[in-house]
């Protein structure tokens, strides 16, 4: 072996080494993190099992916000699983400035095509009424396969890429339509922050469910002429829209209850909700596993309203 050949030798075996070592920090970040299962990582999720289905919080809030404006206007059910397979396949259920040509926002509309201004496309409550304005124009849609229902609306190059994502839509419509109670999840990772704001918060609700769904009660904090360091508790009042949708007790106070909880569940990162409690069962952004947990305290109590709490 020539002495020009040892020095070249001994810098691969030095590189080998530095990238072994590499490999091994990232192996070992892995691990590490699949064991703690990411603590504090803002999370979402619905359904359990094979038959489950994990999202961030940002998509929660927009497909809380989906499903809201459809049962707002009388929609069935079968509407809100339409309009949500549809934006996770055009956006993934995330509001974004960009896409194919000039399209924007959840639903990948175009301003060019005639759906709206840039900034209204980009409102996802604009956005959401206007695909399900679409879709209410199509015949029987509720009885068509769910990708061709889609497709009349959207008409995309991708027809048949809807149907992939039936069964996420399915599980978060029927959660987030209260037909399915205490079903989404969430641990929002925000323990430090800005206070929650009333006003914002019933601003967002009634923008996402009418004048109807404005909180009634409004405790704690010193607009209410108490202690600042007092809780905010909104009571929102439990009122079904009779007659609306098509499953089995669409329509009933009960049904319309959960679908206002898990509303603010899934809003909880972005307006601040700490707390919510219906039906018995309260959740608890602190808890580690984001669920829902029986109680029988005040916040509770469920019946003709929703508590919710926001952080102080």
């Amino acid at each position: 072996m020539s002495e020009s050949t040892r020095p070249r030798r001994r810098g691969r075996l030095a590189r080998s080494t530095a990238a072994l070592a590499v490999l091994l920090g990232l192996a070992s970040y892995v691990a590490v993190h699949q064991m703690t299962g990411s603590k504090g990582a803002p999370r979402c999720s619905v359904g359990s099992g094979e038959n489950r289905y994990e999202f961030t919080p940002e998509q929660a809030s927009n497909a809380a916000t989906i499903s809201a404006v459809g049962t707002t206007r009388g929609l069935p059910e079968r509407a809100v699983t339409i309009a949500l397979a549809t934006a996770l396949q055009e956006s993934a259920l995330r509001n974004i400035e960009h896409g194919d040509r000039d399209s924007l926002g959840l639903f990948q509309q175009r301003p060019s095509q005639g759906w709206g201004t840039p900034a209204q496309i980009m409102d996802p409550v604009y956005a959401s009424g206007k695909f399900y304005a679409g879709l209410e124009k199509v015949p029987g849609y509720s009885r068509l396969p769910l990708t061709v229902a889609a497709q009349k609306v959207q008409r995309s190059g991708f027809p048949q890429a809807y149907a992939k994502h039936e069964p996420d839509a399915t599980l978060l419509s029927a959660a987030l339509t209260g037909r399915s109670p205490a079903a989404l999840t969430c641990t929002t990772g925000r323990a430090e922050g800005p206070p929650g704001d009333p006003a914002v918060f019933r601003a967002e609700l009634v923008r996402a469910f009418g004048a109807k769904a404005a909180p009634k009660a409004v405790t704690g904090g010193p607009s209410a002429g108490r202690s600042a360091a007092e809780p905010v508790v909104l009571a929102v009042p439990v009122r079904a829209a009779k007659g609306t949708g098509s499953a089995p007790g669409a329509g009933s106070d009960e049904r319309r209850g959960w679908e206002l909880a898990q509303w603010a569940v899934a809003r909880a990162d972005t307006l601040r909700v700490v707390e919510v409690g219906y039906g018995g069962r309260v959740w608890r952004a602190g808890e580690a596993d984001g669920g829902w947990s029986k109680s029988a305290g005040p916040l509770a109590a469920g019946g003709e309203s929703v508590r919710v709490r926001l952080a102080q």
